[in-house]
């Protein structure tokens, strides 16, 4: 018999989420094990939109069955509803399971003891009376009647965003945002997800938008996707974008006509809140007319107004300096420190203790850490007050440990609070005469100029960097425009290599990169290749390498000592797949480590992890995009999860904010900047040839103390060295600083 012309009609399966074995946060695509209740603990695989759903839950499936080659038969789930389960020992494994903060499998045992089949409905109409069970305060209570109306309202919220593909974080930030107003604005201003809720950028919000039946050529969709393209660029360094360009990608983004984009265009810089058109010289000096995203412009005329104003100020808080006996002072220094300044660190002394802004900058080896020491030593000589910072925890530390004085973060330093405002500015100055800043070649443009007008009048600002590595992760390439031609910001390069630095393989190979040279793989004792020209051999190689071998040979600790530094973040030797084959050998699943399975990946207590966004809400002065630390606790039924930072903080993160974690056994080289580890390993592979430039290669090489191991094929690395990178970002810094009028 035909069942041609009739209906589909979909299966239906219900059961008790068991566990999830497979999660991919981006598509919402699960793979899960049901309990039908069958009995003989048999349990299913269902697989599917299963977005939302927690173990412990009962689902109502809708989907069809199947048969999967090695997994045997399955339950395809198109959607499904979370229906209340019906029995005591139903209720008990549903609040056991962490899924409302607060009540773990004891109190959940305690709960439904207490209430029986009546516990759901006590939760739900009378969460006052959870106080007659034992061991319950009023405190707890509370906590647990918020938990429970919090979830159920993001539930509401996942529920619709499911049928646009949005990944459960992302609903929970959603709701975090709007709170009750979330399926409103996900209705009726979907764009305004873009700007508003981490995690989403322009194409899910526009996936959301045609979903909800926003149109195509609506003028609310086009501005948003200027503002997306101008975002995109500023992610890839760029302060501003030509107007030509802009235009161009955001056609072919939008896929609309370009005149509807130029009119979107001219009205968003009609805006105060838009966008900011200003001509500005392009790469060969021809006019161009640039677009900024506002924060941006403004930062970029402020940091060049505030060092131009530090440049000329007649005040100077260190007097002393101005008509200083040097020989004395030197020589005072070297008895101190047992060692004389060359030529060029003396000029950079002089120049930092005389002038209100100055730049130091050189290579690994020609001894710039010295310079610094000694410039803080005169200054403290003659009872300065010195500031110092950097960039990275890391980097203060090494900083602090150099010159035996108190070293901070910049976001510390500035007392940044949330918002991003800084408790110091140019109203409120830092109470400091010299700041010393190391790592600057990090330092993006918002940053810069928060730091920047945070300085007195008068107080002396160093800058100290090397600017052959790689800019900054965030817009701009403030140290590089401030040693551009005509800059009227003085500075020293330090260029000769010290004779203890020529010993060391990692000092002398760093500056044959630099130069364009090939570096020295045989008979060095801290420099080695291991020759794989296959990808996957490679990544097997320096995950060997970097798990077992470095620590047996040099007694190196894995996790703390050792990183791994990968070109890209894709690919089979790529920092994602790196992650997942570390943590294999490192932090093993073992049935005493507690851990949590969020999205694609699982947190251990032990795993190395690192921050991948700006958190102004976080810590005590906000957690910043690339600080590491070292998971210490997980605690299923608070559902949160604590990190010690690189900076001895113990920092809370909820199991919903797990997508601002990423593990960082390997990291990119983007991400290691102003980070110095003992040993490195470094996978080199033809895959990642987009990526192999000169500075990257050198900035890797540039972070080991002590060792350095190349994994891969000797092409791939001589088309690193032989790449200069291509093209500057799209800063008009420079062109301010010289005081240059609009072109």
């Amino acid at each position: 018999m035909s069942n041609e012309g009739q209906p589909f009609r979909p299966a239906v399966l219900e059961g008790v989420l068991e566990r999830i074995t497979y999660a991919n946060e981006e598509s919402g695509y699960t793979v899960a094990r049901v309990d039908t209740g069958r009995g003989a603990g048999e349990l299913l695989t269902v697989v599917g939109a299963l977005l939302g759903a927690q173990p412990g839950e009962s689902l109502r499936m809708e989907g069809r069955w199947g048969s999967h080659p090695q997994y045997g038969r399955q339950f395809q789930v198109d959607n499904y509803t979370t229906v209340l389960p019906a029995t005591i020992q139903g209720i008990r494994r549903y609040l056991g399971s962490g899924l409302v903060k607060g009540i773990g499998p004891v109190f959940a045992d305690r709960i439904t003891t207490h209430f029986g089949l009546a516990t759901l409905d006590v939760l739900e109409e009378e969460p006052g009376r959870l106080i007659e069970v034992p061991g319950l305060g009023p405190k707890r209570t509370r906590n647990i009647t918020a938990a429970w109306e919090e979830q159920k309202a993001i539930k509401e919220v996942m529920v619709f965003l499911q049928t646009v593909g949005v990944s459960t974080s992302i609903a929970v930030r959603i709701y975090k945002q709007y709170g009750d107003d979330s399926i409103s604005v996900v209705r009726e201003r979907p764009y305004r997800l873009a700007a508003d809720v981490w995690g989403i950028g322009f194409l899910t919000a526009d996936r959301i938008a045609q979903s909800v039946g926003i149109p195509h050529d609506s003028p609310e969709r086009v501005k948003a996707g200027l503002q997306y393209a101008l975002s995109q660029s500023a992610d890839q360094g760029h302060c501003f974008l030509p107007e030509e360009r802009l235009i161009a990608d955001s056609v072919k983004l939008l896929q609309v006509d370009t005149g509807l984009v130029i009119e979107c265009l001219a009205e968003l810089a009609d805006d105060p809140e838009g966008v900011v058109r200003e001509p500005v010289p392009g790469p060969e000096g021809e006019p161009v007319t640039a677009v900024y995203l506002i924060p941006f412009h403004r930062a970029e005329l402020s940091l060049a107004g505030q060092l131009r104003r530090l440049l000329r100020t007649p005040e100077d808080r260190m007097p002393a300096f101005r008509d200083v006996a040097w020989d004395k002072a030197l020589a005072w220094l070297a008895d101190r420190t047992g060692a004389t300044l060359a030529p060029e660190q003396e000029q950079a002394v002089r120049l930092a203790l005389t002038e209100k802004v100055a730049v130091l900058t050189g290579g690994p080896g020609c001894g710039k850490s010295f310079t610094v020491r000694s410039v803080v030593e005169l200054a403290r000589a003659k009872k300065a007050k010195v500031v110092l910072a950097a960039p990275t925890g890391r980097a203060a530390k090494r900083l602090a440990e150099l010159t035996g004085a108190e070293a901070s973060t910049v976001h510390r330093l500035l007392e940044l609070k949330p918002g991003g405002d800084a408790a110091y500015d140019r109203d409120r100055p830092l109470d400091a005469d010299l700041v010393v800043v190391d790592e600057a070649s990090m330092l993006d443009l918002l940053l810069a100029n928060k730091l920047v007008k945070a300085v007195a009048p008068g107080a002396h600002l160093l800058l100290v960097g090397d600017v052959d590595q790689l800019p900054s992760v965030g817009a701009g390439e403030v140290l590089a425009d401030l040693l551009a031609p005509g800059s009227p910001v003085p500075a020293v390069r330090l260029t000769r290599i010290f004779r203890q630095a020529q010993q060391s393989g990692v000092v002398t190979n760093a500056h044959r990169i630099n130069e364009g040279l090939p570096p020295a793989t045989t008979g060095l004792p801290d420099f080695f290749l291991f020759a794989e020209e296959e990808t996957e051999d490679a990544a097997r190689v320096a995950v060997e390498v970097a798990a077992r071998r470095i620590p047996a040979r040099f007694g190196l600790d894995p996790r703390r000592d050792v990183q791994v530094l990968a070109p890209m973040h894709r690919g089979p030797a790529g920092a994602g797949a790196l992650n997942g084959l570390l943590q294999q050998m490192i932090t093993p699943a073992r049935p005493d480590v507690p851990e949590k399975r969020f999205g694609g990946r699982v947190f251990r207590v032990g795993d190395k992890v690192t921050q991948i966004r700006n958190n102004y809400e976080k810590g005590a002065n906000g957690v910043f995009n690339g600080t590491v630390g070292v998971v210490t606790a997980l605690d299923p039924v608070e559902q949160r999860l604590t990190v010690r930072t690189d900076e001895d903080e113990e920092v809370p993160y909820g199991f919903d904010e797990l997508d601002e974690l990423s593990h960082a056994y390997a990291v990119t080289i983007h991400r290691s900047q102003g980070s110095e580890y003992p040993a490195v390993v470094i996978p080199v592979t033809m895959s990642a040839w987009m990526m192999l430039q000169r500075n990257l290669l050198y900035t890797a090489v540039t972070r080991a103390r002590k060792l350095v191991v190349l994994v891969g094929s000797r092409r791939a690395i001589a088309q690193a060295v032989r790449t200069v990178s291509a093209g500057r970002r799209s800063t008009a810094l420079a062109h301010r600083l010289t005081g240059g009028a609009p072109v």
